[in-house]
Formats: C-alpha cells, structure tokens, sequence
C-alpha cells in the first residue's frame, strides 16, 4: 500500500450522536478493525453482535465519577499521539505495550441543543464535553497518522477510501482534521459565550464567533465580490427557512431578507401585517384587518420602489393575498406558513422565492447584532424595545386624540428599521411616506413627502395621501424645518425622542400649526 495511505487497525468510538454508527461499525469489523469503546456506545454495538473492547479493559480504570472520566488516560492518548516514523515514539510504545489507535470516531455532548431547551444549571454544565474534544484534537493534532471522525457524514468517505485504497489518504485526514478543529471551535465558543452570561457583563473582554457554512452563494453585493452565508443559530433564523420554491437566495436577497425579518419580529401581536422591503429598507408596511387589504396599503406606499422588493408577512399567507403580490414582480416572499392554494399561485411565478419560517414567533431570537469592521466587529443588543403610551409625554398644547396615538406609536415601531435620518408618515396603521438614509433630517421629511405626494397622483387622489397623517422621526429634530416640511403637506401629530438643543424652537413650530407633539426619550438609529 502507498506510503500516504494509512491503514485502519484499531478504532476508538466514543459517540453520543449514534445515527450512521452501526452500518460503520459493522463494515469496520469486516475490515478486521480492532473496536475499543465506552460506556453507551459499547453496550450498542455489543446489542447488535459487533466485538467490542472496552477501553477500561485496555486502561485497567473502570469509568469514574458518573461518566465523567472514561477516556482520560495516557494508554488511550499515547495510542492516538504516536507519530508515525518516530524512533523514540515507538520505543516507548513498546516499552509500554502501547498499540496504536488509527481512527477515532467520537462527537460530543449536545451542549447547544441542552442551553437551548432548559436553564437548569447542573444539567448544562454536566453537558460540557471533556474527554471528547481531547480525543478529537490529539486525533486531528496527529492526522499524519489518525484518522478522525466527528460526524455520520464522513463516515462514508472513509469507508469509500478504504475500499478503494486499503487505507485513508493525507489528504482526507487533513480534511477531516480541519472539521474537527472546527467542530471543537465552535463547541467551545458556545460554551463560552454561554459562560459570559453567567458573569457581570464588565468582567467579559472576548465574544468567540463561529459559524457553520449553510450555503455558498454565487457572489457578494456585486457579481466580482464572492461570498457564502454561515448559520450561527441552529434553531431559528434564515438558516431555519424553508424555501418551497424560485431560484437560490442571492447576498443581497439574504440581507433584504433579515431586514424584513427584524421588523416583523415587532408584530408578533398585532393585526395582519405587511411589510415591503428594498434595498434593507421598508418601502411600505401596513397592519389592517386581513392580510390582503394590509398588503393592498403596504403597497399604496410606495409602488414604484415595491418592484423588486421582498415581502414578510406576519400572517399564513393566503391566496387572495397570493393572487395579489404576483401581479408586481417580487423578488422574495417571508411568511411563518402559506395555504395549499397559496402556494400552488406562487407557483405560476417560477422564479419567485417563497420562504416559510413557522417557528419565527416560538424560537428564541439571538438577541445580539454583530456588524463587521476594518479590523474588527461591533456587537451590540438588538433594537427590540417597543414604546406604548405610557412612554410617551405629550410638549404641545394641543393632545393627540387615541387614533393619532396608535398611529404614532405605528409609525415609531417601522422608524426603528429604516435607515437613518428615518422620517415615517402614517396614517391608519399604514405608512403612506418614508423617507430613508439622508445626511439631513430635512431632506429625509421632503423625500416621505414626496412619496406621499406620488403615490398620491398615482391613485388620481384630490388630496396627499399624508394629509392628515401622522409622522415619525427616528431622531429628535435638531431643527424646527424637518417638522416644519411635514406640516406643509398636512401632518397632524408627531413623535420623535426629543433631547435636541432646540426643542423648545420645535415644540413652538408644532403649537403654532396646531400640531400634537409627542416625546419618547428613546432613540433608534440603524446605520
């Protein structure tokens, strides 16, 4: 056999994720392979007729302290640790009557999966794995020699090799080396990151990021950019989608696609809810009695910027809502569940991706933003608070009337996701004008206005769609014209932090056109 082939003599499996193990098992042993195991996995094996060493027959320890000394032992180290071609190595071996052990096959105690279902303390930390992440990188350390496995997809891959080649390749272990260093980084990092929410947050100075790859997509932002998308969270989130049907999720399809997934997050509560996301930002978003006539008003808000846009729904898409979105050209549809018949419509758009995330509402949402940086990351809590009444303070003289407050309070929630300077007008739980991403406040009201103004002769309307609307600033006013631009084209009400050097000046603006005018004290920028 070629040098760079290693053949398989002793395997170590030590496995609490059992699936694929048996039919491996049993094609090792009519490799004539040596099995040595522990615990679990010895007694299942030995149920099903394969020969199995227990490795306290080879250490002459018994398993300690509830399970939780098995494998910890020089013999079982050693064998996996010897380099090949190692005079001293072998010297000592055979001093010692150490064989060998040429492939481990071992995966861990489920620790994420114990975090995710129970806050008992004792139950976790007994699910932090030791012996096995010292198995797998002595096993990966010495892939010159050891083959390691750490999940039931390699499994046949090694099997193949050693059908074809008598052994496993350099080449493959050093592949499966890089899974296992792999497999432990991010089991450790969990457990980090686990550990630092046990602590006074000032004591914790590292956050370990890691991610498994859910898909390599074609290319970035831009066709010249290459790029892939990593889940981080096995349990929720738009790796957990299920896209029934339209062509592969682009980059930006993703990210548009996470920006309509953190607003909707913010109605998991209210009415029916649409919301039209462009280039990561809101184009329209309304809350009405059925999903079709809220996807009637999101759309009223802006329908030249809807062309091309995802829609999230909060509500199991139905069809007469389905028959509606296909007459526009969408790029994405998000809801939690669709109709039989909903789906069969979406289906006369072959292109048009349908994703379904039913668990979105029932899932813990991991409550952190990491955004990347020249050298580095920022990492921040994410922007889930929701103002009600009771957070607001009334500056005007004039009192905003109940339906002005739950508009504003409408409005306020979308400011939250639309990029900054963010101006929102609304009306009837509705946007009917957002203006996003300018340098100036000012030009952000002007811009709401305008759209307003547009989608208005669009519909051959007398009046603006933002008369008698209500607005919304994600920022206080650092000027008296931002307000003074919606007033112009008949918003009533406002709400906005307050906090500015001239609040007073704004508060007089809004007192001499009769405007209600509301605080929050609480910010939301979204760079």
């Amino acid at each position: 056999m070629d040098k760079e082939y290693i053949k398989i003599r002793k395997a170590l499996i030590s496995v609490y994720d059992k699936s694929g193990l048996l039919p491996f098992a049993k094609f090792l042993i009519q490799q004539n392979v040596e099995i040595i195991s522990t615990g679990g996995t010895a007694k299942l094996l030995t149920d099903n007729g394969i020969k199995v060493t227990k490795v306290s027959d080879i250490t002459k320890y018994p398993e300690i302290l509830g399970g939780r000394v098995k494998t910890l032992h020089p013999i079982i180290h050693a064998g996996l640790l010897s380099r090949a071609d190692n005079g001293e190595d072998k010297k000592t071996m055979d001093e010692l009557n150490i064989s060998n052990i040429d492939l481990a096959i071992v995966n861990l105690y489920p620790f994420e999966e114990t975090i995710n279902s129970t806050t008992d303390f004792e139950k976790i930390i007994e699910n932090i794995d030791i012996g096995g992440p010292t198995i797998i990188r002595a096993s990966a350390k010495n892939h010159s020699r050891v083959t390691i496995a750490t999940d039931s997809n390699s499994y046949q891959e090694i099997s193949d090799h050693i059908n074809k080649f008598g052994g496993t390749s350099n080449s493959l272990r050093l592949k499966l080396a890089y899974k296992a260093f792999s497999h432990t980084a991010k089991y450790d990092s969990i457990i980090s990151n686990w550990f630092s929410k046990q602590i006074d947050s000032s004591d914790v100075d590292s956050y370990n990021l890691s991610g498994q790859l859910n898909k390599k997509l074609r290319y970035g932002e831009n066709p010249h950019q290459t790029a892939d998308f990593y889940s981080i969270n096995n349990n929720s989130g738009i790796g957990q989608m299920k896209q029934i049907q339209g062509k592969e999720l682009s980059y930006n399809n993703i990210n548009d696609t996470d920006a309509a997934l953190q607003l909707i997050l913010d109605f998991k509560n209210s009415q029916p809810t649409i919301a039209i996301i462009k280039h990561a930002n809101p184009c329209g978003v309304a809350s009405a009695k059925n999903l079709n006539e809220a996807y009637r008003l999101a759309l009223r808000c802006d329908p030249v910027s809807a062309f091309g846009g995802i829609i999230v729904s909060n509500k199991e898409l139905d069809a007469s809502t389905a028959k509606n979105i296909i007459k526009v050209f969408s790029e994405v549809i998000i809801a939690p569940s669709a109709t039989e018949e909903a789906i069969d419509i979406v289906k006369e758009k072959k292109n048009l991706r349908l994703l379904l995330l039913n668990n979105i509402y029932n899932s813990e949402v991991d409550n952190k933003i990491i955004k990347s940086v020249f050298g580095g990351f920022l990492i921040q809590d994410r922007d889930d608070l929701i103002i009600t009444k009771e957070n607001l303070k009334v500056v005007t003289k004039k009192i905003p009337s109940d339906e002005e407050i739950s508009d504003l309070i409408f409005a306020f929630k979308i400011a939250k996701h639309v990029k900054s300077n963010a101006i929102i007008y609304a009306k009837n739980q509705s946007t009917v004008g957002i203006g996003a991403g300018q340098m100036s406040r000012v030009d952000s009201s002007r811009i709401a206005a305008y759209k307003a103004d547009y989608a208005s002769k669009l519909l051959n309307m007398d009046k603006s769609l933002a008369n008698g609307c209500v607005i919304a600033s994600d920022a206080f006013f650092p000027f008296s014209d931002g307000l003074e631009a919606a007033i112009e084209v008949g918003a009533t009400a406002v709400i906005q932090p307050g906090g500015s050097m001239r609040d007073n000046e704004v508060i007089k603006a809004a007192d001499d056109a009769n405007v209600s005018m509301v605080f929050t004290g609480i910010r939301h920028f979204r760079h």
